[in-house]
């Protein structure tokens, strides 16, 4: 099963603009007078292929940036609709779908450091909804054929989605079993974004308990169920919504302005249209969900794996709180251990294996993001970050400085081989020590 066939059931080159200036956290900079002929044959290379996907309409258009030892590029190519005149710009906003994920773990790491969660407790405390765990005696199995849990799923458990329940990848893609079709029943949408379910979290925290665990706590990682538990969790501990936890903590410290749940009218007219290849003609179409109108509202469930929107210079913001070890131009706002349990590998041999070759794709995972665990074309070990499945992207490589981001809307960008050549091309930028 390919990408697209994944990310599908889970979720003219126009004006083109070159910045170059501080990075949040770092020194000024100029990418022209005084940079390597590395760096600007590096970014040279990268736009004339991004360039290139674009004119041969694998996608309407893409901002992207890499930053790297204090210098900025950011790149818009394309418009935002085939066809369309609307240029890409360095403001457009972007579906993020599961770049949701880093955000709402280093929330919950705020949490954490405040007391108001422990790592090792039981989520029952405030989530009694999730009390008394009972999980089937194999996947494919009834319902009412299970066995106790060994123990409480805990807050580590969803941050590194271990807690026994999530998306099934083989041997086919959310297969009809019973655990799958039971929480279609429910409408509790535990795959792509949207349409997001109709429940509010305390109803949907109430219908999701009443199903079965698929695996024991702890014993196998699992994608996407535990950042949409999580969202529940956060909110309960703060003792206010999660949209409102988010801008407090996370959005307004950041300087995150244009990140949210919904948008402002006129941002949600600028988002770009959604795309995805229709397989019988080949030919990427629009899309008739996620309209820019549904995102002018508020969302009865917002989603902690994948119902936020930003754009790239809010998500360099968060990034580069990460790679500056939790330090917000001069201000602490997460410890450097709570950045290091973030972003380093919590998953054993065994539980990489039985992850299987997707979406992993051979990295472990830390609390709400992958982390590389093996030397591959684009890093070292240690190199960390998330995707999203309507087409967006980014790592930082702490060892290089580095951070890559792109965003597009359209879902091919994994199957098409855009993210795998940003990746690398991104990587390979280089500039003077």
């Amino acid at each position: 099963m390919d990408r697209r066939t994944v990310l599908a059931g889970a979720a003219a080159i126009g004006a083109s603009a070159l910045t170059a200036g501080v990075v949040p956290g770092g020194p000024v900079a100029s990418a022209s007078a005084g940079t390597s002929g590395s760096w600007r044959a590096g970014l040279a290379r990268l736009h004339e292929a991004m360039a290139a996907r674009v004119a041969r309409r694998e996608l309407p258009g893409i901002v992207y940036l890499v930053a790297h030892r204090g210098l900025l590029h950011v790149n818009t190519i394309g418009t935002l609709t085939l066809d369309g005149h609307d240029p890409m710009r360095r403001s457009t906003p972007f579906r993020m779908a599961s770049m949701t994920k880093p955000i709402i773990a280093a929330a919950t790491m705020m949490l954490v450091e405040e007391g108001r969660l422990a790592l090792d407790e039981p989520v029952d405390r405030l989530l009694p909804e999730l009390a008394n765990r009972r999980v089937l005696t194999r996947i494919d199995g009834p319902l009412d054929q299970t066995v106790p849990a060994a123990r409480p799923i805990t807050v580590e458990d969803l941050l590194t989605f271990r807690m026994g329940h999530g998306m099934i990848f083989g041997p086919s893609f959310q297969p009809p079993y019973p655990i799958i079709t039971a929480a279609d029943e429910l409408q509790l949408v535990m795959g792509r974004p949207d349409p997001g379910t109709p429940h509010d979290p305390d109803e949907w925290i109430r219908r999701y308990g009443t199903l079965p665990l698929m695996y024991q706590p702890g014993q196998r990682w699992q994608y996407n169920t535990g950042s949409l538990v999580l969202g529940v969790l956060i909110a309960r501990a703060a003792r206010e919504p999660l949209e409102r936890l988010l801008r407090k903590r996370v959005f307004r410290p950041l300087g995150m302005n244009h990140t949210g749940f919904s948008l402002s009218r006129a941002d949600a007219s600028r988002l770009p249209g959604l795309y995805m290849t229709n397989p019988q003609t080949g030919q990427l179409e629009l899309q008739p969900s996620s309209r820019p109108e549904e995102w002018t509202r508020p969302p009865a469930f917002p989603s902690g794996a994948g119902g936020l929107a930003s754009t790239i210079d809010d998500y360099l913001a968060f990034s580069r709180f990460l790679l500056n070890q939790g330090v917000h131009h001069g201000r602490r706002l997460l410890s450097a251990e709570s950045i290091r349990l973030l972003t380093t590998n919590h998953l054993t041999p065994q539980q990489l294996a039985d992850a299987g070759p997707f979406p992993l794709t051979g990295r472990g995972w830390g609390y709400g993001m992958a982390v590389s665990v093996t030397p591959d074309e684009v890093s070292q070990p240690g190199r960390y970050g998330w995707e999203g499945g309507y087409g967006t992207s980014w790592f930082n490589d702490p060892h290089r400085d580095l951070t890559a981001i792109a965003m597009t809307q359209t879902v091919d960008f994994w199957s098409n081989g855009v993210y795998d050549e940003f990746q690398r091309l991104a990587a390979a930028v280089d500039t003077p020590r």
